[in-house]
Protein backbone atom coordinates (compact mmCIF):
# COMPACT_ATOMS: atom_id res chain seq x y z
CA UNK A 1 0.00 0.00 0.00
CA UNK A 2 1.33 3.50 -1.07
CA UNK A 3 1.21 4.81 2.74
CA UNK A 4 3.58 2.65 4.02
CA UNK A 5 6.44 3.84 2.05
CA UNK A 6 5.79 7.15 3.46
CA UNK A 7 7.93 7.98 6.50
CA UNK A 8 5.38 8.56 9.39
CA UNK A 9 5.34 12.33 10.87
CA UNK A 10 7.06 10.87 14.14
CA UNK A 11 10.20 9.23 12.30
CA UNK A 12 10.44 12.16 10.34
CA UNK A 13 11.00 14.24 13.40
CA UNK A 14 12.60 12.09 15.78
CA UNK A 15 15.66 13.54 17.73
CA UNK A 16 15.11 16.76 15.59
CA UNK A 17 14.25 20.35 16.47
CA UNK A 18 10.51 21.47 16.39
CA UNK A 19 9.68 23.02 12.49
CA UNK A 20 10.46 26.78 12.17
CA UNK A 21 8.55 28.88 10.45
CA UNK A 22 11.38 28.69 7.72
CA UNK A 23 11.28 25.31 7.09
CA UNK A 24 7.61 23.50 6.75
CA UNK A 25 8.19 19.78 6.08
CA UNK A 26 5.47 18.07 3.71
CA UNK A 27 2.24 17.31 5.60
CA UNK A 28 1.78 13.82 4.67
CA UNK A 29 -2.12 13.79 4.95
CA UNK A 30 -4.61 11.01 3.77
CA UNK A 31 -7.58 12.71 2.38
CA UNK A 32 -9.69 10.82 0.08
CA UNK A 33 -8.00 12.46 -3.06
CA UNK A 34 -4.32 12.14 -4.17
CA UNK A 35 -1.45 14.13 -2.43
CA UNK A 36 1.55 15.85 -4.37
CA UNK A 37 3.64 17.14 -1.16
CA UNK A 38 6.84 16.67 -2.72
CA UNK A 39 6.72 19.32 -5.09
CA UNK A 40 6.96 19.58 -8.69
CA UNK A 41 10.56 20.32 -10.88
CA UNK A 42 11.56 20.38 -14.19
CA UNK A 43 14.65 18.75 -16.03
CA UNK A 44 16.73 18.62 -19.19
CA UNK A 45 14.93 21.65 -20.52
CA UNK A 46 15.13 22.27 -24.31
CA UNK A 47 13.76 25.02 -27.12
CA UNK A 48 10.50 22.89 -27.37
CA UNK A 49 10.18 20.85 -25.11
CA UNK A 50 10.81 19.46 -21.27
CA UNK A 51 10.23 17.02 -18.43
CA UNK A 52 8.37 17.32 -15.60
CA UNK A 53 8.10 15.38 -12.30
CA UNK A 54 5.87 15.15 -9.27
CA UNK A 55 5.49 12.55 -6.89
CA UNK A 56 1.93 11.02 -5.14
CA UNK A 57 1.06 9.58 -1.91
CA UNK A 58 -1.21 6.91 -3.62
CA UNK A 59 -1.55 5.28 -7.17
CA UNK A 60 -2.44 8.47 -9.56
CA UNK A 61 -3.01 9.23 -13.04
CA UNK A 62 -0.34 12.41 -13.42
CA UNK A 63 -2.07 15.22 -15.43
CA UNK A 64 0.30 18.66 -16.25
CA UNK A 65 -1.42 21.64 -17.67
CA UNK A 66 0.70 24.05 -19.19
CA UNK A 67 -0.41 28.35 -19.55
CA UNK A 68 1.89 31.26 -21.26
CA UNK A 69 0.40 32.68 -17.65
CA UNK A 70 0.53 32.14 -14.06
CA UNK A 71 -3.70 32.71 -13.96
CA UNK A 72 -3.48 29.66 -16.04
CA UNK A 73 -6.70 31.53 -18.05
CA UNK A 74 -5.87 29.09 -21.24
CA UNK A 75 -4.38 25.80 -20.63
CA UNK A 76 -2.98 22.83 -22.34
CA UNK A 77 -3.37 19.67 -20.74
CA UNK A 78 -0.78 16.74 -21.48
CA UNK A 79 -2.09 13.04 -19.65
CA UNK A 80 0.62 11.73 -18.21
CA UNK A 81 1.64 7.98 -16.91
CA UNK A 82 -0.34 6.05 -14.33
CA UNK A 83 2.09 6.11 -11.47
CA UNK A 84 2.29 3.52 -8.58
CA UNK A 85 4.59 1.62 -6.15
CA UNK A 86 7.00 0.44 -9.28
CA UNK A 87 8.13 3.60 -9.41
CA UNK A 88 7.62 4.50 -5.78
CA UNK A 89 4.98 6.51 -6.77
CA UNK A 90 7.07 8.76 -8.81
CA UNK A 91 6.05 9.94 -12.55
CA UNK A 92 7.70 12.43 -15.34
CA UNK A 93 5.19 13.45 -18.35
CA UNK A 94 7.64 15.14 -21.22
CA UNK A 95 6.05 18.26 -23.05
CA UNK A 96 6.50 19.18 -26.22
CA UNK A 97 5.64 21.81 -28.99
CA UNK A 98 6.72 24.33 -26.33
CA UNK A 99 7.14 27.68 -27.55
CA UNK A 100 11.28 28.66 -27.86
CA UNK A 101 12.47 31.35 -25.25
CA UNK A 102 9.35 31.41 -23.37
CA UNK A 103 8.50 31.69 -19.91
CA UNK A 104 6.06 28.42 -19.32
CA UNK A 105 3.98 28.18 -16.07
CA UNK A 106 2.82 24.64 -15.22
CA UNK A 107 0.92 22.87 -12.56
CA UNK A 108 0.23 19.37 -12.19
CA UNK A 109 -3.04 17.40 -10.67
CA UNK A 110 -2.94 13.83 -9.38
CA UNK A 111 -6.18 11.75 -10.63
CA UNK A 112 -7.61 9.00 -8.85
CA UNK A 113 -7.31 6.28 -11.03
CA UNK A 114 -10.73 4.87 -10.34
CA UNK A 115 -12.32 8.32 -10.65
CA UNK A 116 -10.88 11.26 -12.65
CA UNK A 117 -12.81 13.95 -10.99
CA UNK A 118 -11.17 13.61 -7.34
CA UNK A 119 -7.87 14.96 -8.22
CA UNK A 120 -5.04 16.84 -6.18
CA UNK A 121 -4.54 20.04 -5.22
CA UNK A 122 -2.64 21.37 -8.06
CA UNK A 123 1.13 21.81 -7.66
CA UNK A 124 2.77 24.99 -9.58
CA UNK A 125 6.03 25.23 -10.95
CA UNK A 126 7.78 27.52 -14.04
CA UNK A 127 10.45 27.25 -15.83
CA UNK A 128 12.04 29.16 -19.40
CA UNK A 129 12.38 27.25 -22.53
CA UNK A 130 15.84 27.55 -24.91
CA UNK A 131 16.15 30.82 -26.91
CA UNK A 132 16.38 30.37 -30.19
CA UNK A 133 18.05 33.73 -30.09
CA UNK A 134 21.45 34.97 -29.10
CA UNK A 135 20.83 38.07 -27.84
CA UNK A 136 18.55 36.51 -24.95
CA UNK A 137 21.84 35.40 -23.26
CA UNK A 138 21.86 32.14 -20.48
CA UNK A 139 22.43 32.12 -16.75
CA UNK A 140 23.01 29.18 -14.96
CA UNK A 141 24.22 28.38 -11.27
CA UNK A 142 26.06 25.05 -10.61
CA UNK A 143 27.31 22.89 -7.60
CA UNK A 144 26.90 19.54 -5.81
CA UNK A 145 27.67 17.73 -2.81
CA UNK A 146 24.05 18.23 -0.97
CA UNK A 147 23.96 16.97 2.72
CA UNK A 148 26.93 14.92 3.14
CA UNK A 149 29.43 14.07 6.43
CA UNK A 150 25.55 13.59 8.29
CA UNK A 151 25.09 17.16 8.23
CA UNK A 152 21.15 17.09 7.14
CA UNK A 153 18.85 18.98 7.34
CA UNK A 154 18.65 21.29 10.60
CA UNK A 155 15.55 23.23 10.78
CA UNK A 156 17.20 25.63 13.52
CA UNK A 157 19.58 26.65 10.48
CA UNK A 158 17.06 27.10 8.16
CA UNK A 159 17.25 23.73 6.27
CA UNK A 160 19.10 23.74 2.76
CA UNK A 161 19.00 27.78 2.51
CA UNK A 162 21.93 28.11 -0.04
CA UNK A 163 19.03 26.95 -2.43
CA UNK A 164 17.29 30.49 -1.63
CA UNK A 165 20.05 32.24 -2.33
CA UNK A 166 20.39 30.68 -5.74
CA UNK A 167 16.54 31.08 -6.95
CA UNK A 168 17.22 35.13 -6.41
CA UNK A 169 19.40 34.95 -9.27
CA UNK A 170 16.49 33.44 -11.15
CA UNK A 171 18.94 30.90 -13.48
CA UNK A 172 17.60 29.37 -16.64
CA UNK A 173 18.83 26.83 -14.85
CA UNK A 174 20.56 24.99 -12.39
CA UNK A 175 23.59 22.30 -13.49
CA UNK A 176 23.87 19.57 -10.06
CA UNK A 177 26.78 18.02 -10.51
CA UNK A 178 26.84 15.00 -8.61
CA UNK A 179 26.57 13.71 -5.34
CA UNK A 180 23.07 14.65 -5.41
CA UNK A 181 22.56 12.40 -2.21
CA UNK A 182 24.78 10.17 0.19
CA UNK A 183 23.56 7.12 0.39
CA UNK A 184 26.56 5.96 2.32
CA UNK A 185 25.86 8.92 4.72
CA UNK A 186 23.69 7.98 7.48
CA UNK A 187 22.30 10.93 9.28
CA UNK A 188 21.86 10.47 12.78
CA UNK A 189 19.73 13.04 15.20
CA UNK A 190 22.16 15.23 16.05
CA UNK A 191 26.36 16.19 15.96
CA UNK A 192 28.11 18.06 18.03
CA UNK A 193 29.63 21.57 16.63
CA UNK A 194 33.24 23.06 17.78
CA UNK A 195 31.93 25.38 20.44
CA UNK A 196 30.33 22.35 22.04
CA UNK A 197 26.56 23.16 20.89
CA UNK A 198 24.46 20.57 18.92
CA UNK A 199 23.55 20.67 15.23
CA UNK A 200 20.14 18.88 15.03
CA UNK A 201 19.22 17.00 12.14
CA UNK A 202 15.40 15.78 10.47
CA UNK A 203 15.85 12.25 10.53
CA UNK A 204 14.16 9.14 8.92
CA UNK A 205 14.39 5.55 8.69
CA UNK A 206 16.05 5.56 5.64
CA UNK A 207 18.40 7.64 6.48
CA UNK A 208 19.69 6.10 9.72
CA UNK A 209 21.83 3.84 7.84
CA UNK A 210 23.57 2.97 4.48
CA UNK A 211 21.65 2.38 1.74
CA UNK A 212 21.46 -1.15 0.69
CA UNK A 213 18.05 -2.05 -0.77
CA UNK A 214 15.74 -0.17 -3.11
CA UNK A 215 13.47 1.27 -0.46
CA UNK A 216 16.70 2.87 1.24
CA UNK A 217 18.04 4.27 -1.85
CA UNK A 218 14.66 5.81 -2.93
CA UNK A 219 13.94 7.34 0.65
CA UNK A 220 17.63 9.06 0.30
CA UNK A 221 16.31 10.60 -2.17
CA UNK A 222 13.02 11.51 -0.46
CA UNK A 223 14.88 12.33 2.79
CA UNK A 224 16.24 15.64 0.51
CA UNK A 225 13.07 16.83 -0.58
CA UNK A 226 11.77 17.25 2.85
CA UNK A 227 13.42 20.88 2.80
CA UNK A 228 11.08 23.66 1.92
CA UNK A 229 13.75 25.69 0.56
CA UNK A 230 14.83 22.86 -1.77
CA UNK A 231 10.93 22.09 -3.10
CA UNK A 232 10.43 25.78 -3.40
CA UNK A 233 14.00 26.18 -5.87
CA UNK A 234 12.65 22.67 -8.00
CA UNK A 235 9.29 24.74 -8.46
CA UNK A 236 11.13 27.41 -10.11
CA UNK A 237 14.36 26.57 -11.44
CA UNK A 238 14.57 23.64 -13.88
CA UNK A 239 17.51 21.05 -13.52
CA UNK A 240 20.19 19.36 -15.37
CA UNK A 241 21.53 16.64 -13.26
CA UNK A 242 24.75 14.36 -12.97
CA UNK A 243 25.58 11.96 -10.67
CA UNK A 244 28.98 10.57 -9.20
CA UNK A 245 29.85 8.29 -6.48
CA UNK A 246 27.81 9.09 -3.11
CA UNK A 247 24.51 8.37 -4.99
CA UNK A 248 25.55 4.42 -4.37
CA UNK A 249 28.74 4.67 -1.87
CA UNK A 250 32.60 6.21 -1.60
CA UNK A 251 34.89 5.79 -4.35
CA UNK A 252 32.93 2.90 -5.85
CA UNK A 253 33.58 1.96 -9.43
CA UNK A 254 32.02 -1.14 -11.59
CA UNK A 255 32.90 -4.82 -10.20
CA UNK A 256 33.91 -3.38 -6.95
CA UNK A 257 33.70 -5.71 -3.76
CA UNK A 258 33.33 -4.54 -0.47
CA UNK A 259 35.47 -5.79 2.38
CA UNK A 260 34.26 -8.32 4.73
CA UNK A 261 35.11 -5.96 7.35
CA UNK A 262 32.89 -3.04 6.33
CA UNK A 263 30.16 -4.50 8.58
CA UNK A 264 27.80 -1.59 7.76
CA UNK A 265 27.14 -3.17 4.19
CA UNK A 266 25.35 -6.95 3.76
CA UNK A 267 25.25 -6.79 0.06
CA UNK A 268 29.08 -6.97 -1.15
CA UNK A 269 28.42 -5.80 -4.93
CA UNK A 270 28.94 -2.39 -5.57
CA UNK A 271 27.14 -3.55 -9.03
CA UNK A 272 24.07 -5.21 -7.14
CA UNK A 273 23.74 -1.45 -5.40
CA UNK A 274 24.57 1.01 -8.22
CA UNK A 275 22.12 -1.29 -9.97
CA UNK A 276 19.64 0.05 -7.22
CA UNK A 277 21.14 3.22 -7.07
CA UNK A 278 20.47 3.96 -10.78
CA UNK A 279 16.70 3.04 -10.69
CA UNK A 280 16.14 5.41 -7.69
CA UNK A 281 18.29 8.15 -9.60
CA UNK A 282 16.13 7.58 -12.35
CA UNK A 283 12.76 8.11 -10.61
CA UNK A 284 13.60 10.91 -8.42
CA UNK A 285 15.21 13.12 -11.07
CA UNK A 286 13.47 14.00 -14.51
CA UNK A 287 16.73 12.55 -17.04
CA UNK A 288 15.50 11.79 -20.10
CA UNK A 289 17.83 9.08 -20.77
CA UNK A 290 17.03 7.57 -17.47
CA UNK A 291 13.57 5.96 -17.88
CA UNK A 292 11.74 6.15 -14.28
CA UNK A 293 11.25 2.36 -13.14
CA UNK A 294 14.37 0.84 -15.41
CA UNK A 295 17.54 -0.65 -14.54
CA UNK A 296 19.17 0.38 -17.53
CA UNK A 297 19.58 3.85 -19.24
CA UNK A 298 22.79 6.39 -18.93
CA UNK A 299 23.35 9.60 -17.49
CA UNK A 300 25.51 11.20 -20.09
CA UNK A 301 24.39 13.65 -22.41
CA UNK A 302 24.17 16.66 -24.38
CA UNK A 303 21.94 19.45 -23.73
CA UNK A 304 21.72 22.17 -26.68
CA UNK A 305 20.94 25.35 -24.85
CA UNK A 306 20.90 27.95 -27.77
CA UNK A 307 23.48 29.54 -30.17
CA UNK A 308 25.36 30.66 -27.04
CA UNK A 309 25.84 27.05 -25.09
CA UNK A 310 25.94 23.48 -25.29
CA UNK A 311 26.84 21.88 -21.66
CA UNK A 312 28.10 18.23 -21.99
CA UNK A 313 26.65 16.38 -19.00
CA UNK A 314 29.64 13.46 -18.55
CA UNK A 315 29.26 10.39 -16.29
CA UNK A 316 32.89 9.74 -15.27
CA UNK A 317 31.47 6.55 -12.52
CA UNK A 318 29.79 4.13 -14.42
CA UNK A 319 32.64 2.94 -16.97
CA UNK A 320 35.87 3.68 -15.40
CA UNK A 321 38.60 0.99 -14.87
CA UNK A 322 39.19 0.27 -10.89
CA UNK A 323 41.03 2.74 -8.55
CA UNK A 324 44.44 2.48 -8.42
CA UNK A 325 48.01 4.23 -7.99
CA UNK A 326 47.25 5.13 -11.53
CA UNK A 327 50.67 4.64 -13.15
CA UNK A 328 49.44 2.70 -16.43
CA UNK A 329 51.52 3.62 -19.49
CA UNK A 330 48.62 2.40 -21.29
CA UNK A 331 45.06 3.48 -20.23
CA UNK A 332 42.12 3.12 -22.83
CA UNK A 333 39.32 2.55 -20.65
CA UNK A 334 40.32 5.34 -17.94
CA UNK A 335 37.96 7.38 -16.22
CA UNK A 336 34.99 7.67 -19.23
CA UNK A 337 35.55 4.53 -21.43
CA UNK A 338 36.40 4.47 -24.63
CA UNK A 339 32.63 4.69 -26.02
CA UNK A 340 31.96 7.65 -23.77
CA UNK A 341 35.02 9.44 -25.10
CA UNK A 342 34.20 8.90 -28.53
CA UNK A 343 30.88 10.25 -28.10
CA UNK A 344 31.75 13.00 -26.09
CA UNK A 345 34.43 14.27 -29.27
CA UNK A 346 31.93 13.16 -31.95
CA UNK A 347 29.30 15.76 -30.21
CA UNK A 348 32.24 18.49 -29.20
CA UNK A 349 32.89 18.49 -33.17
CA UNK A 350 29.94 19.18 -34.03
CA UNK A 351 28.43 21.70 -31.60
CA UNK A 352 27.94 24.90 -33.48
CA UNK A 353 27.15 26.59 -29.77
CA UNK A 354 30.07 29.72 -28.70
CA UNK A 355 30.49 28.04 -25.62
CA UNK A 356 30.95 24.06 -24.49
CA UNK A 357 30.33 23.51 -20.96
CA UNK A 358 32.40 20.48 -20.13
CA UNK A 359 30.05 19.17 -16.95
CA UNK A 360 32.78 17.09 -15.16
CA UNK A 361 31.35 15.35 -11.97
CA UNK A 362 35.37 15.13 -11.14
CA UNK A 363 37.82 17.69 -11.17
CA UNK A 364 40.91 17.14 -14.17
CA UNK A 365 44.13 18.84 -11.95
CA UNK A 366 43.14 18.47 -8.42
CA UNK A 367 44.74 15.05 -6.80
CA UNK A 368 41.72 13.13 -4.90
CA UNK A 369 43.38 10.12 -3.25
CA UNK A 370 41.11 6.80 -2.57
CA UNK A 371 42.44 5.26 0.57
CA UNK A 372 39.04 3.49 1.53
CA UNK A 373 40.45 0.21 0.55
CA UNK A 374 43.65 0.50 2.96
CA UNK A 375 45.70 1.34 -0.44
CA UNK A 376 46.97 5.04 -1.92
CA UNK A 377 44.92 4.82 -4.81
CA UNK A 378 44.00 7.36 -7.28
CA UNK A 379 39.96 8.37 -6.92
CA UNK A 380 39.53 10.75 -9.78
CA UNK A 381 41.92 11.52 -12.84
CA UNK A 382 45.32 13.21 -11.09
CA UNK A 383 47.46 10.98 -9.71
CA UNK A 384 50.10 13.24 -8.23
CA UNK A 385 52.76 12.31 -10.84
CA UNK A 386 53.53 15.87 -12.35
CA UNK A 387 55.38 14.27 -14.93
CA UNK A 388 53.85 12.85 -18.44
CA UNK A 389 50.27 11.40 -18.34
CA UNK A 390 49.79 8.09 -16.25
CA UNK A 391 46.70 5.82 -15.85
CA UNK A 392 43.66 8.25 -16.75
CA UNK A 393 45.34 10.97 -17.60
CA UNK A 394 45.99 9.84 -20.89
CA UNK A 395 42.20 9.78 -21.70
CA UNK A 396 42.14 13.16 -20.71
CA UNK A 397 45.10 13.94 -22.93
CA UNK A 398 43.69 12.34 -25.52
CA UNK A 399 40.66 14.36 -25.58
CA UNK A 400 42.59 17.55 -24.85
CA UNK A 401 44.66 17.14 -27.84
CA UNK A 402 41.71 16.68 -29.87
CA UNK A 403 40.11 20.04 -29.14
CA UNK A 404 43.50 21.11 -29.54
CA UNK A 405 43.90 20.16 -33.52
CA UNK A 406 39.93 20.18 -34.41
CA UNK A 407 40.27 23.84 -33.50
CA UNK A 408 37.13 23.42 -30.94
CA UNK A 409 36.95 26.54 -29.20
CA UNK A 410 35.03 27.98 -26.16
CA UNK A 411 35.20 24.85 -24.12
CA UNK A 412 34.96 25.72 -19.91
CA UNK A 413 35.16 22.67 -17.31
CA UNK A 414 32.80 23.04 -14.33
CA UNK A 415 32.81 20.41 -11.25
CA UNK A 416 32.25 19.71 -7.81
CA UNK A 417 33.04 17.25 -5.75
CA UNK A 418 36.09 18.62 -3.65
CA UNK A 419 33.83 20.69 -1.40
CA UNK A 420 35.37 23.41 -1.66
CA UNK A 421 35.73 26.56 -4.18
CA UNK A 422 38.27 27.23 -6.73
CA UNK A 423 39.60 28.08 -10.55
CA UNK A 424 42.03 27.05 -12.27
CA UNK A 425 44.00 27.43 -15.02
CA UNK A 426 45.66 25.04 -17.65
CA UNK A 427 48.47 25.94 -19.44
CA UNK A 428 50.77 24.32 -21.76
CA UNK A 429 53.43 26.12 -20.95
CA UNK A 430 53.99 24.61 -17.36
CA UNK A 431 52.86 21.52 -18.58
CA UNK A 432 54.33 18.38 -18.77
CA UNK A 433 51.71 17.24 -21.47
CA UNK A 434 52.04 20.40 -24.13
CA UNK A 435 49.99 19.51 -26.86
CA UNK A 436 46.61 21.31 -25.62
CA UNK A 437 45.33 24.79 -25.35
CA UNK A 438 44.57 26.72 -22.42
CA UNK A 439 41.54 26.26 -20.45
CA UNK A 440 39.58 27.17 -17.47
CA UNK A 441 38.39 24.51 -15.08
CA UNK A 442 36.16 26.00 -11.99
CA UNK A 443 35.08 24.28 -8.96
CA UNK A 444 31.74 24.73 -6.34
CA UNK A 445 30.29 22.86 -3.89
CA UNK A 446 29.39 21.97 -1.26
CA UNK A 447 25.64 22.42 -0.87
CA UNK A 448 24.73 21.02 2.75
CA UNK A 449 27.61 19.28 3.66
CA UNK A 450 30.75 19.00 5.24
CA UNK A 451 33.44 21.56 3.61
CA UNK A 452 37.42 20.41 3.46
CA UNK A 453 40.55 21.69 2.80
CA UNK A 454 42.06 22.57 -0.85
CA UNK A 455 43.47 19.09 -2.40
CA UNK A 456 46.91 19.29 -4.35
CA UNK A 457 47.43 20.37 -7.94
CA UNK A 458 48.94 17.87 -9.90
CA UNK A 459 51.96 19.55 -12.88
CA UNK A 460 50.54 17.33 -15.86
CA UNK A 461 48.45 19.59 -17.32
CA UNK A 462 50.00 22.39 -15.78
CA UNK A 463 46.92 24.11 -13.44
CA UNK A 464 47.35 27.30 -11.92
CA UNK A 465 45.22 27.45 -8.69
CA UNK A 466 43.79 31.25 -9.28
CA UNK A 467 41.64 31.22 -6.83
CA UNK A 468 40.73 28.94 -3.91
CA UNK A 469 38.33 29.27 -0.63
CA UNK A 470 38.70 26.57 1.46
CA UNK A 471 39.03 25.99 5.55
CA UNK A 472 41.79 24.24 7.00
CA UNK A 473 40.34 21.63 8.90
CA UNK A 474 38.28 18.71 7.56
CA UNK A 475 34.67 18.49 7.70
CA UNK A 476 33.75 22.10 8.63
CA UNK A 477 29.91 22.13 9.11
CA UNK A 478 27.53 24.09 7.10
CA UNK A 479 27.29 26.41 10.25
CA UNK A 480 31.09 26.98 9.70
CA UNK A 481 30.50 28.67 6.36
CA UNK A 482 32.31 26.94 3.44
CA UNK A 483 29.10 26.61 1.50
CA UNK A 484 29.38 27.43 -2.52
CA UNK A 485 27.64 27.57 -5.68
CA UNK A 486 29.39 28.97 -8.89
CA UNK A 487 26.87 31.26 -12.13
CA UNK A 488 27.63 31.09 -15.38
CA UNK A 489 26.15 34.37 -17.21
CA UNK A 490 26.65 34.14 -20.96
CA UNK A 491 25.81 37.93 -22.61
CA UNK A 492 23.90 38.02 -25.54
CA UNK A 493 25.25 40.91 -27.28
CA UNK A 494 29.11 40.38 -26.65
CA UNK A 495 28.86 36.73 -25.85
CA UNK A 496 31.20 37.12 -23.28
CA UNK A 497 30.88 34.78 -20.47
CA UNK A 498 31.52 35.40 -17.20
CA UNK A 499 31.80 32.95 -14.11
CA UNK A 500 31.51 34.20 -10.45
CA UNK A 501 31.97 31.89 -7.29
CA UNK A 502 29.77 32.57 -4.59
CA UNK A 503 29.13 32.18 -0.75
CA UNK A 504 25.94 30.44 0.58
CA UNK A 505 24.03 33.60 1.03
CA UNK A 506 25.35 35.02 -2.49
CA UNK A 507 28.18 37.31 -2.30
CA UNK A 508 30.54 36.76 -4.94
CA UNK A 509 33.92 35.76 -3.89
CA UNK A 510 35.89 35.68 -7.63
CA UNK A 511 35.12 36.53 -10.66
CA UNK A 512 36.70 35.65 -14.20
CA UNK A 513 35.14 36.46 -17.77
CA UNK A 514 36.60 34.79 -21.10
CA UNK A 515 35.87 36.21 -24.53
CA UNK A 516 34.09 34.22 -27.08
CA UNK A 517 35.48 32.40 -30.11
CA UNK A 518 38.92 31.54 -29.22
CA UNK A 519 40.46 27.89 -29.17
CA UNK A 520 42.05 28.49 -25.81
CA UNK A 521 42.76 31.44 -23.57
Amino acid sequence: MAHRLLPGRRSLLKGSLAVSAGLALPAFTRSGRPSAEWGVQAGDVTRDSALVWVRSDRPARMIVETSATESFRTVRRVRGPLIGPGTDFTGTARLRGLPPGEQVHYRVLLADPDDPRRTSAPVAGTFRTVPDRRRDGVRFVWSGDLAGQGWGINPAFGGYRIFDAMTRLDPDFFLFSGDTVYADGPVAATAELPDGSLWRNVTTEEKSKVAETLAEFRGNFRYNLLDENLRRFNARVPSIVQWDDHEVRNNWYPGQRIADTDTRYTEKSVDVLAARARRAFGEYFPVPTLRPGAREGRVHRVLRQGPLLDVFVLDMRTYRNANSPGDQTVDPQGILGREQLDWLKRELARSRAVWKVIAADMPVGLVVPDTTEGRPHVEAVAQGDPGAPLGRELQIAELLRFVKHRRITGTVWLTADVHHTSAQHYRPERAAFGDFEPFWEFVSGPLNAGAFPATALDGTFGPERVFVKAPDTANVSPAGGYQFFGEVDIDGGSGELSVRLREMDGTVLFRKTLQPGLVGQ
